[in-house]
């Protein structure tokens, strides 16, 4: 490979990770200072993010992108209202209850909820990296939940109970459309999963009833959820895949957790404590951990892929 190709590579799948961490934090900022919830910005981002995605897929490939639903309409359905709506709504009140670093590293051990459950799909014992990732996501968690003492809680129940369902719901988001992306491609996937889920919960939370002061800032936020967050991250990650591979570019792409955590300490002033840092790295490194083990790819014929829907 080139070294100029494999850096360009690395450079766009970086950008696509620190524009979801942004994106992340832009979400923050909403809720928690101009007051508005997950339940208004979440349908209103999907909708939004997933019209111009789709838009975007039909200059890419015309009339192609409405393939999926002469096929798999029913596939995409359960997609968008089980995965893609479920993943989103529950890490943005996740960062609601907490901040855009912490609910974003949480978020990161749906990869070993995968790892547990298609071991048990498989009927396969974990390898010892394997082990080991799973006991890192455990420890990483307690460190974040009680700083590493026993029947305190240093973080909200409210902010773990919903950024570990946002763990459980990038497991289904994940697991749940293989077929469909192996079919269609991540992007069209990606594009209708939004807008279906976007839809679902405009029907269930009725946005247009919830009172929003839209000044500037709050439009500017929302443009940078929808268009960096989405159009441009995903074009950026999806031209470096292109470039790089699958493999390395979800690695890279796991800059999104510190990029969440750096934009929420410097623009947000969250406080973290050195047994937050204990906690991110336990869980973060498990990335790296299911990465380097190959033996898991031969023997149990999977692979375990960040695909972040940010």
């Amino acid at each position: 490979m080139d070294k100029r190709f494999a850096g360009r590579g690395a450079a766009l799948t970086l950008t696509g990770g620190t524009l979801w961490g942004f994106s992340g934090t832009c979400g923050q900022f909403l809720m928690q200072t101009k007051g508005l919830t997950s339940n208004w910005l979440v349908p209103v981002r999907l909708v939004a993010a997933g019209t111009l995605l789709l838009l975007l897929c039909c200059l890419r490939e015309g009339k192609g992108v409405f393939d999926i639903w002469k096929h798999d309409r029913a596939g995409i359905i359960v997609f968008g209202v089980f995965g893609m709506s479920m993943c989103q709504y529950t890490y943005f009140t996740a960062i609601s209850a907490s901040n855009a670093g912490t609910a974003t590293v949480l978020q990161y051990i749906g990869p070993v909820l995968i790892l547990v459950y298609l071991a048990l799909r498989h009927r396969k014992w974990p390898t010892a990296m394997e082990l080991l990732a799973i006991c890192l996501a455990v420890a990483g968690t307690f460190f974040l939940a009680t700083h590493g003492k026993p029947g305190t809680m240093a973080l909200s129940q409210k902010a773990m109970f919903w950024g570990l369902l946002s763990a459980v719901a990038l497991a289904v988001y994940t697991v749940q459309p293989g077929y469909l992306l192996e079919k269609y491609g991540s992007l069209v996937v990606t594009a209708w999963g939004m807008l279906i889920g976007g839809l679902m919960l405009c029907v269930l939370f009725r946005p247009w009833t919830i009172p929003v002061q839209a000044d500037v800032q709050v439009v500017a936020g929302m443009a940078a959820v929808v268009v960096l967050g989405t159009v441009a991250a995903f074009s950026c990650y999806m031209e470096g895949v292109r470039c790089v591979g699958p493999k390395k570019g979800s690695l890279f792409a796991s800059v999104e957790p510190v990029s969440a955590t750096v934009f929420s300490v410097v623009w947000m002033h969250a406080m973290f404590e050195w047994m937050d840092f204990v906690g991110f790295l336990c869980i973060l490194s498990t990335i790296f951990l299911l990465a380097m083990d190959k033996e898991k790819a031969r023997d149990h014929g999977y692979k375990i892929q960040i695909r972040s829907q940010h």
